[in-house]
């Protein structure tokens, strides 16, 4: 699917026509693919260069540019891109002709300029109110949650008016009725996929395969394509479930159960430049990433279950944009409080911490979250420092070391309690 996306995407760049550039919390999505707008997401062009071993290369080209070591891996990554004109290991991505973004990240408003300033095109900067406090947080029915509404639905009307200067075609609200009752097939069967890993065995690695998931339900949200997949990846998901098959990993001599004897939470973002290195740290002691807060942020929120009134889509789509992209944003600020709601459901027996040098978005007060969950949850706890972009900054030897201690914890608090 992803050959295909991308192949789409270079026929794009090379007809020398542009793509609106999006991001995974509050990408709007059933917006552009009802104007048939091509789609990029500059962060999932990143991590590609990393899981594909290149990214060393776009970041040291954007460090000679000016830019420093301490910025955004991803963004460097895609500084890289733009300077190479493009040039991307799974194909060619166009250069912008829009550009939507949310507060749902501080670095997505200082990115978007960099795009502006480079091509002079427009920029929609969305404002979703967040959660002010977990005793605050407004609900579907108070006058708040209406308010909050109303100002989220005035900045998509405005985004559908830049939509049609870009495009030079009308708002289709029929056509708009149909991207949603796609994603609103997705978004159902995404929350039983995330539900159904409470399972034991799990079913799936909430990290490795959980990523792959989260390319589809952004790439392919409001597209047939992508609520078959998911409708398909849940029949999978259930069958493994009915006959006890747990976690497959390929290998020479075919597909493979994977040991599972403890269940982990990850909390934070994958460690793409050894991504599958990373997994195989705990995954020699028996752990498997059941859960992850990655899956709800790096989402957007499309992950729990919401979605939109057909007879009220504009309505409906602000409402719901709402809520995902306030979700998305608590599970990177409030990790923690939500670790208290999900622990005992999924059986948690650790939960893995990564902070990451290039996101302080997501990496801020991590240690607090970790002796919180500790203290307040009797869970074995984990903090691994390296970064998701940048192979120069990963010590493999000292992650190693931390890892192999943690289990030993583990083990010894398995051993303890059996007696």
């Amino acid at each position: 699917m992803f050959r295909e996306w991308f192949a789409n995407l270079t026929r794009v760049a090379n007809a020398g026509e542009g793509a609106a550039y999006v991001f995974v919390v509050g990408s709007f999505n059933e917006i552009l693919q009802t104007f048939d707008i091509p789609v990029t997401f500059p962060e999932m062009n990143s991590l590609q260069t990393a899981i594909r071993r290149v990214s060393s290369g776009y970041l040291a080209m954007a460090e000679d540019h000016g830019y420093s070591p301490d910025v955004c891996g991803y963004v460097k990554a895609d500084v890289g891109l733009q300077l190479k004109g493009g040039e991307h290991p799974m194909g060619r991505v166009p250069k912008p002709c829009m550009a939507v973004l949310t507060n749902g990240c501080n670095t997505y408003i200082k990115w978007a300029e960099i795009w502006e300033r480079s091509y002079g095109i427009p920029v929609v900067t969305i404002d979703i109110p967040g959660t002010r406090s977990p005793e605050s947080k407004s609900q579907p029915g108070s006058e708040d949650f209406a308010y909050e509404q109303r100002y989220v639905l005035g900045q998509i009307n405005e985004l559908i008016a830049v939509c049609e200067e870009v495009t030079k075609k009308k708002f289709d609200i029929d056509k708009f009725r149909e991207v949603l009752g796609y994603a609103n097939d997705m978004t159902l069967c995404w929350q039983q996929v995330v539900e159904l890993n409470k399972n034991r065995p799990a079913v799936y690695n909430a990290m490795t395969d959980g990523t792959v998931f989260l390319g589809v339900a952004n790439a392919f949200r409001g597209t047939k394509q992508g609520a078959v997949y998911f409708a398909d990846l849940v029949e999978e998901m259930e069958y493994r479930v009915k006959h006890g098959i747990g976690i497959l990993r390929k290998t020479d001599h075919g597909m493979v159960p994977v040991e599972q004897k403890f269940r982990l939470a990850l909390v934070g973002t994958p460690c793409y430049p050894i991504f599958r290195r990373f997994d195989d740290l705990f995954a020699k002691f028996g752990g498997v990433f059941v859960n992850s807060s990655y899956m709800s942020f790096g989402s957007g929120g499309t992950c729990a279950g919401y979605t939109y009134d057909l007879d009220h889509p504009l309505e409906s789509f602000a409402a719901t944009q709402l809520q995902m992209s306030r979700d998305a944003m608590d599970s990177m600020f409030h990790q923690a409080l939500i670790l208290e709601q999900t622990a005992s459901k999924y059986g948690i027996d650790g939960v893995v911490f990564h902070p990451i040098k290039s996101c302080r978005t997501v990496s801020t007060g991590m240690a607090d979250q970790r002796r919180f969950v500790a203290e307040r949850l009797g869970l074995s706890t984990l903090i691994v420092e390296s970064d998701f972009m940048d192979p120069q900054v990963i010590s493999e030897a000292q992650m190693r070391n931390r890892v192999d201690a943690f289990f030993e914890g583990l083990i010894s608090r398995r051993h303890q309690s059996a007696a």
